[in-house]
């Protein structure tokens, strides 16, 4: 009896050289974009996971503030990780903790003015790497995907 297939292991259409070349640009504008984010914001005296963190914030959907759980979520992290990530932009001025307005076991994650201002300061300077790059980091496009959807 043969083991099931994985979805890594399913029968894909085989890649051409554009398809490699295609990918392999792509990963390279992510890399080269990469670079630049943490060259930037070290330079600005945070490290890249701060300034993730202060994207996340500030980014969240709909509001000015997000829970422990909500960016553990976002950031990709486990819960503890954002705590001691939490910790250590607290320490710096960077945001601050509040009460959840209708959860007493949560807590609010908040953006500081100093946080404000360092996220504008690099967030202005991260979009205008974006502009200069220009199409480095448009997604290849295949066409029709292997389900028929486009």
């Amino acid at each position: 009896m043969q083991p099931k297939a994985t979805d890594d292991e399913q029968v894909a259409e085989p890649l051409t050289k554009a398809d490699f070349e295609a990918l392999a640009r792509f990963r390279f504008g992510i890399r080269r974009y990469l670079r630049f984010s943490e060259q930037t914001v070290r330079s600005h005296g945070l490290t890249p996971q701060q300034y993730q963190l202060l994207l996340a914030l500030k980014g969240f959907p709909g509001r000015e503030w997000a829970t422990m759980s909500e960016l553990a979520d976002r950031l990709q992290l486990r819960h503890h990780s954002v705590g001691e990530l939490v910790n250590r932009a607290q320490a710096q001025g960077l945001l601050h903790r509040a009460a959840h307005p209708s959860d007493a076991r949560a807590v609010r994650v908040e953006l500081t003015q100093p946080g404000q201002s360092a996220l504008g300061r690099l967030s202005a300077l991260h979009r205008d790497e974006l502009r200069r790059m220009g199409t480095a980091l448009t997604v290849p496009d295949w066409g029709e995907t292997p389900d028929g959807a486009a």
